[in-house]
């Protein structure tokens, strides 16, 4: 599959995904949030919705759907007031919890709602739309005939990349588990801290520029 891409667009496109990956944003910090609050299978569980979304995503970007994001403010707008809309219901869920179940959600119904919500936040963001838009033409060999294989191609390579800083990310925060459960005064306000960092992932989708 990857010999329609050099092996030098495929070191440098990977090593911009990972950077990218690890930059400090929604994606991740909603996967650091679940992983630290519910432990590694349910940041994980996360990790594969958004990952999943991605997939949607390099998809429009091959059939030149994501164009109409970039060209239509109605479009634009209309997607994010969703996964705005989305975000703010999961907030106002977690602030009718009296006490947040730490390491309780960690159940295959747990893991499948955990993982509808990272493809419903991923596909509900059109700045992941156009990112997508943006940053994959910028590796295709416009050249080669197999354009569409090689939106695919690249496109399978972000995910693989996301996939494992995140996974890397989802770990490493469920470290903090045991040490939030120790804690009854955190563990009483946990799903306010929950709630707000979903108005916060909310607002900031819903301020995003077209």
């Amino acid at each position: 599959m990857f010999e329609i891409l050099s092996t030098e667009t495929i070191i440098a496109f990977v090593t911009a995904s990972v950077v990218l990956s690890l930059v400090p944003g929604p994606d991740n910090l909603f996967v650091l949030t679940n992983s630290a609050l519910k432990g590694w299978r349910i940041g994980f569980s996360t990790t594969l919705g958004l990952c999943t979304g991605l997939i949607g995503h390099t998809v429009l970007v091959a059939i030149g759907v994501s164009v109409i994001f970039q060209t239509s403010a109605v479009a634009f707008n209309g997607l994010k007031i969703i996964g705005a809309c989305y975000l703010i219901y999961l907030a106002l869920l977690s602030l009718q919890k009296k006490e947040l179940n730490l390491g309780g959600d960690d159940n295959e119904n747990a893991n499948r709602s955990y993982y509808r919500t990272g493809v419903i936040m991923n596909l509900t963001n059109p700045k992941v739309a156009l990112f997508f838009l943006v940053f994959l033409p910028q590796f295709v060999n416009t050249g080669n005939e197999n354009v569409t294989l090689q939106i695919f191609s690249l496109g399978l390579l972000f995910i693989l990349s996301a996939l494992c800083v995140f996974t890397s990310i989802a770990y490493l925060a469920s470290l903090l588990e045991d040490i939030l459960k120790k804690s009854k005064t955190v563990n009483k306000n946990l799903n306010i801290l929950a709630a707000l960092i979903y108005f916060a992932l909310a607002i900031n989708l819903f301020f995003v520029s077209w």
